[in-house]
């Protein structure tokens, strides 16, 4: 672990309260991290600290990056994110905010074949094998999504299913873009089954087989999560 007195500081593009930062929470002050959340559309979008901050993390949503029309201010998140990674700083995205990244940096992003929802593994590739990702061999993650990426110009495809060929990429060091969510710890699933209980009704899903699968899985794909996230942050801070 790299623990260090030195200040930095964290913004966080929260887009629902129930997708938060799980795992990560607690491992960020370790590494030096003040963080600060940001409510999506509910406050205005800090541009400069966007630009500024040592580390950005943009979560998950049920929203579409494509839903500009719908949701305006996706315009200007997706304008100052290609903004930061025009610099390459550092960048984390999940769900969501791995689809706003890889837009930003001119990959498609639409509706995928199916939604995708449940505990399952994902297969690595050889740069996936060779990345912080590594650790999730073997080990299944949290899908929670219906649209699907392409992978963007200079993108690593690290990741895959077979209904999602691009599952995760980097821009070597300093850019992580995940799909899936290995930061979500069980203890929290309720909420999310709670706040998108309408999309599980509509993909006919039961919430019963979703609480089956976070206490027979759950657990080793949030440690899995934490693996994985302490080998990237050591990287791209050490």
């Amino acid at each position: 672990m790299n623990c260090t007195k030195e200040s930095r500081t964290c913004l966080v593009l929260r887009h629902v309260a129930f997708e938060g930062l799980g795992v990560l929470a607690e491992m960020l002050p370790s590494y030096g991290f003040v963080t600060r959340i940001c409510e999506v559309g509910v406050e205005p979008l800090p541009e400069a600290e966007i630009a500024a901050c040592d580390l950005l993390i943009i979560l998950g949503g049920p929203i579409g990056v494509y839903e500009t029309e719908a949701y305006p201010f996706l315009v200007a998140e997706q304008a100052a994110i290609a903004s930061r990674l025009a610099l390459k700083k550092p960048t984390l995205g999940i769900c969501l905010g791995a689809q706003l990244m890889a837009a930003a940096l001119g990959g498609k992003v639409a509706p995928g074949l199916a939604k995708e929802i449940g505990y399952a593994p994902v297969t690595l590739t050889e740069a996936g094998r060779a990345s912080p990702l590594s650790v999730l061999e073997g080990v299944p993650v949290l899908h929670w999504h219906g649209d699907a990426f392409e992978l963007p110009p200079g993108g690593k495809n690290l990741a895959s299913t077979v209904i999602c060929p691009n599952q995760a990429f980097a821009l070597d060091p300093w850019a992580l873009a995940l799909q899936f969510h290995v930061e979500a710890e069980p203890a929290s699933l309720e909420a999310w089954l709670i706040g998108h209980t309408v999309e599980l009704g509509k993909a006919g899903i039961d919430p019963r087989e979703l609480r089956a699968q976070a206490a027979r899985a759950g657990n080793a794909t949030a440690a899995a999560g934490e693996k994985l996230f302490r080998a990237w942050l050591d990287g791209v801070f050490a």
